[in-house]
């Protein structure tokens, strides 16, 4: 494998016999054809081609976002790559033309799709079926592809380019190593830069250096749901992004018709991850919560349940308990028969037969609303029944005039009253009795009372309602009326996501596909997922493919090594991870000396081990400041009030999750309960023992603490003064000294 960077200044060869001049230049006329595409697409005039002003609306839209998918975005190269599909005559592989065409053929892997002014591909879109040998192709197969050229960017400019060949007789490159995997260049090393470019900013995407596994469950096909085990590191964000891109890309229309959703653990993770698609030329997916997926205007979220009483609420059993309830709806029978008046004629349907009509409706399984939408057109045809017997020919007009009439509707009223939601879930949790009857059998009568309201509520928007509350309510709309479903969901860190969440998920993707992100590993709430088997039932895909992710790409390789010895207290069944990532920077350890009776640093007001603890704190900030990239100072919430007011007294700007970074504002304070998906390169890790302290339970804690220690990229200082879990006490640490790793006591 060859390197090749920019040449000294003083030396200045000729475009001609110049390899990296020529690929600038084709940078260049890719960056001038790409402005030109999008210049006609603004030039286009649709007045006179649509018919009428819901076409022009409709097209108008498109060529909106065609306009906004054809932005040139200086900081993301067009293209990063290059495969050549015949042997090439000169040492560069580039025949001595600027495409590297020779008389084979050569095509630049990127972004998206440019062609020249007679529609000549330029760059080819890495979603293409052409593009897949640059992620997949190896010496022991080849692929037809016999150079792959990987170029690096300084602040948008070309600046080097890395050529790999690769031989048909599956004998591995000479700088290749004969022991490395088959479908990995371990030894590229702009790849590697890529991968180590410093963290500014959102998270961007990874499409230039996407590996085989990464690459194949990218491009799995659309009908089937896969699920991603991934360890910290593994890039299982990133791949789940590219996936949906990849989806738009090779099932356009199919998705533009249908609709695709990415839904992330919070609104903070959502910024993180927002310029992805875009900067791969999607900009219409939408992104959010499970909260705001459920979110209804009636039932505006503004309380916190209890863990027990939301794991409660939670539980699959709360479907059984919704059904119920809201089929408890259905009434007693009229004793009376329903009469329909039909000018002098009177047509009787006795209560009996209604009865009968009820209870086939109910065996039928429909939703609610559905079923009632039924019964008086099964009330109109058995009346439409009895006029033929008479001898009168009734047509549909007379039978929709039957299902109309005031009798019938009087009768589906009484025998089928309309279900509000959210006024039968604020029944449901306020109603002790409504409950227990709903419940019998189901729930426990303790389980019963932990999820009812101290105090009715007088009506449905005086009600505290919580977010567990909505997902009922969004279960008991279903119920009534059927969800829409998308054609595909991406769904993030899945494992915190309770079954009745899972279920709200898998409403709406019902006759679609999903992609389910997560790891057991990091799972923190009283509801975590315990099994992937478990999650995708509820979702609704029962049977889906599960692919585990073991390799990291970002963590180093010293910080997953240390992480993991958590494993075994939080997820005994999963393999630890590896890296193939070698630490930079720092790794340490650091005690705070302090008597053993000093207060706790998670009290609200330090003592002098506390104080001595946000000196520390500071300085380690300091020190991770003098280095390039992001900064992230991780602390249990308890703590972050204090160590505000520390950075603060210290001169030190901060942050808040979401913020956007910049060369003058590179520090993030960050809660633990808010760090999950987030990453940085430096990060601070502020008394683990607090962290553990701030949840309901040491195994929850324990995987809080495991979250926080992989949010690093580059270093990671862990700061306390508590004594550390047992797992990863200092003892042992000095065994990891050429690692990088030290204990400061």
């Amino acid at each position: 494998m060859t390197t090749r960077s920019a040449p000294e200044p003083t030396d200045q060869p000729s475009p001609s016999d110049d390899p990296l001049a020529r690929e600038r230049s084709h940078l260049a006329a890719s960056r001038a054809a790409l402005r030109a595409m999008r210049a006609d697409a603004e030039a286009l005039d649709i007045r006179d081609v649509t018919a009428n002003w819901v076409n022009a609306e409709v097209l108008a839209s498109g060529i909106e976002a065609r306009i906004a998918s054809l932005a040139d975005l200086a900081h993301a190269p067009l293209f990063f790559g290059r495969l050549d599909y015949e042997t090439l005559g000169d040492e560069d592989g580039d025949g001595g033309k600027g495409d590297g065409g020779g008389d084979g053929h050569s095509f630049y892997i990127g972004r998206r799709h440019v062609h020249d002014a007679d529609g000549d591909p330029m760059v080819i879109d890495w979603r293409a079926p052409v593009s897949q040998p640059f992620y997949q192709a190896s010496p022991k197969d080849p692929q037809g592809v016999t150079l792959r050229r990987r170029f690096g960017y300084t602040g948008g400019e070309l600046t080097a380019y890395e050529d790999e060949r690769l031989t048909a007789d599956g004998t591995d490159s000479a700088d290749g190593g004969a022991g490395a995997p088959p479908n990995r260049p371990r030894t590229s090393a702009l790849l590697q830069a890529e991968i180590e470019r410093p963290r500014v900013g959102p998270m961007r995407d990874i499409v230039a250096t996407i590996q085989p596994e990464q690459d194949e469950i990218v491009r799995a096909g659309i009908d089937g749901t896969v699920c991603v085990q991934g360890a910290p590191g593994t890039g299982k964000t990133a791949v789940g992004l590219h996936r949906v891109a990849y989806l738009l890309y090779a099932h356009r229309e199919r998705l533009t018709r249908t609709g695709a959703l990415v839904i992330g653990p919070n609104d903070s993770f959502l910024r993180y991850i927002e310029q992805v698609l875009p900067a791969l030329g999607e900009v219409a997916v939408r992104q959010t919560t499970v909260e705001g997926l459920v979110a209804r205007p009636d039932v505006p979220v503004r309380a916190v349940d209890a863990a027990e009483a939301a794991r409660i609420k939670g539980d699959a059993r709360m479907a059984q308990v919704l059904r119920r309830a809201v089929r408890s709806g259905v009434r007693p029978l009229p004793d009376e028969p329903c009469v329909v008046v039909r000018g002098s004629r009177r047509w009787r349907v006795p209560a009996y037969e209604i009865e009968e009509l009820v209870r086939e409706l109910l065996a039928r399984d429909m939703r609610y609303g559905a079923a009632r939408a039924a019964l008086p057109q099964r009330i109109a045809h058995a009346v439409l029944v009895r006029m033929e017997q008479a001898g009168e020919a009734p047509d549909d007009r007379v039978q929709e005039a039957v299902a109309r009439s005031a009798a019938v509707k009087a009768v589906v009223r009484q025998v089928w009253p309309a279900v509000d939601p959210a006024k039968l879930v604020l029944r449901l949790l306020s109603d002790a009795e409504f409950l227990a009857e709903q419940a019998e059998g189901v729930l426990s009568p303790q389980e019963q009372r932990t999820i009812l309201w101290e105090k009715a509520p007088r009506g449905v928007k005086s009600a505290k309602w919580s977010a567990a509350d909505a997902v009922l309510v969004d279960e008991a709309a279903d119920l009534v009326e059927r969800t829409g479903s998308l054609g595909h969901v991406v769904l993030d860190e899945a494992q915190d996501l309770s079954a009745m969440q899972y279920r709200a998920v898998g409403r709406r993707c019902s006759t679609g596909s999903a992609t389910v992100l997560g790891d057991l590993a990091q799972g923190t709430t009283p509801w975590a997922t315990e099994s992937w088997d478990a999650a995708l039932e509820h979702l609704g895909k029962p049977g889906a493919v599960v692919e585990e992710l073991t390799e990291g790409f970002r963590v180093p390789r010293e910080v997953i090594a240390y992480a993991s010895r958590l494993l075994p207290a939080i997820a005994p069944g999963l393999r630890p991870a590896t890296s193939v990532r070698e630490s930079p920077g720092d790794f340490a350890v650091r005690r705070v000396p302090a008597p053993a009776a000093a207060v706790s640093p998670a009290a609200e007001a330090p003592g002098p081990t506390g104080e001595a603890l946000d000196r520390m704190v500071v300085d380690a900030c300091r020190e991770a400041l003098e280095r390039e990239g992001s900064v992230g100072l991780i602390a249990a919430d308890s703590r972050i009030g204090a160590l505000r007011a520390a950075l603060e007294a210290a001169g030190l700007d901060c942050l808040s999750p979401g913020e956007e970074t910049s060369a003058d504002a590179r520090l993030t304070l960050v809660p633990a309960t808010l760090a999950k998906g987030l990453e940085y390169d430096h990060v601070v890790l502020d008394e683990p023992a607090a962290i553990v302290a701030g949840e309901p339970d040491e195994r929850t804690g324990l995987r809080r603490l495991y979250v926080s220690l992989t949010r690093a990229v580059s270093g990671l200082v862990v700061v306390h003064a508590e004594p550390l879990p047992g797992a990863l006490s200092a003892d042992g640490l000095t065994e990891q000294r050429g690692g990088r790793c030290e204990a400061v006591t």
